[in-house]
């Protein structure tokens, strides 16, 4: 008979190390990297404060990642900031962000998440996103519905088989990017142009930086599947530090290489950014 966890969890922690990395680094590289570095050039026309930005974000996202690391370490339980909600502030504060979760947060985040993903597909094939097909549905919508049922009929497999999918993708969309920046330093032989551009009024700064924030944002959500990591007291704070510095790492150097092939100017006008630089 298998021993009683100490921390009060009813999971199986099935999860190790390079899994609960993969979450992580999964989880926070969505929409944000392919779509993110277009909103933010709107909004900055310079190259300094661009880049500043995006460093500024990072140094954000690194002390959250510490910050969370330490209450998951307090705390290894399913369920991550709602579980530190409810031991800072009570249930019922715990309660409505659970709902709140449920019914708003992840739907709209995993809406925004999907659709990017199902327009650069159809990009692959040559095929307008905002083309109807369904009704009120666009073609990326209805792409959109379909790659969120599918997750949620692997995720309904069981954590292992999760797991193993969850590797894999995690591991292709690295792969994909690190490709992206390689081929982009190789193949271009010089930076693009530099054009003078007005400067960027402060509240376009602020405007910038909340889409920054969510770009990088998804560090947090392995704090949700604490509970079944195995050994989660050492492995929980090499996750959050080593998967969120990692993200970091990618996302700067992206960013740099998306600048290396297209001018600041004309990436406002890019949504789908890495498919024009690819």
């Amino acid at each position: 008979m298998q021993a009683p966890d100490p921390w009060g969890e009813r999971l199986p922690r099935k999860l190790g190390l390079a899994s609960a990395v993969a979450v992580l680094v999964g989880s926070t590289i969505g929409s944000g990297i392919f779509r993110t570095p277009a909103v933010v050039a709107a909004n900055i026309s310079d190259l300094g404060p661009f880049l500043a930005a995006w460093v500024g974000g990072a140094a954000v996202a690194l002390a959250g990642a510490l910050t969370v690391a330490e209450l998951a370490v307090l705390y290894p339980r399913s369920g991550g900031i709602y579980v530190y909600v409810r031991e800072a502030f009570g249930r019922l504060p715990a309660f409505l962000f659970g709902w709140a979760e449920l019914l708003i947060l992840r739907p709209a985040a995993y809406g925004a998440i999907a659709v990017t993903s199902a327009e650069y597909l159809l990009r692959v094939f040559g095929v307008d996103g905002a083309t109807p097909v369904a009704g009120p549905l666009s073609a990326a919508q209805s792409v959109a519905v379909v790659m969120i049922a599918a997750v949620a009929a692997i995720n309904r497999r069981g954590v292992e088989f999760g797991a193993l999918v969850q590797n894999v993708s995690t591991a292709l969309k690295v792969a994909a990017l690190l490709g992206l920046v390689a081929l982009g330093v190789a193949l271009t032989p010089g930076p693009a142009p530099v054009h003078a551009l007005p400067p960027s009024e402060p509240p376009a700064l602020v405007l910038a930086l909340v889409a920054i924030l969510w770009a990088y944002d998804g560090w947090c959500d392995v704090g949700f599947i604490s509970g079944e990591v195995r050994d989660p007291q050492r492995a929980l704070p090499k996750v959050f530090i080593a998967g969120t510095a990692a993200v970091v790492a990618l996302y700067l150097a992206a960013n740099l290489v998306y600048l290396h092939v297209i001018p600041l100017a004309q990436m406002a006008g890019a949504p789908l950014i890495a498919a024009d630089v690819a």
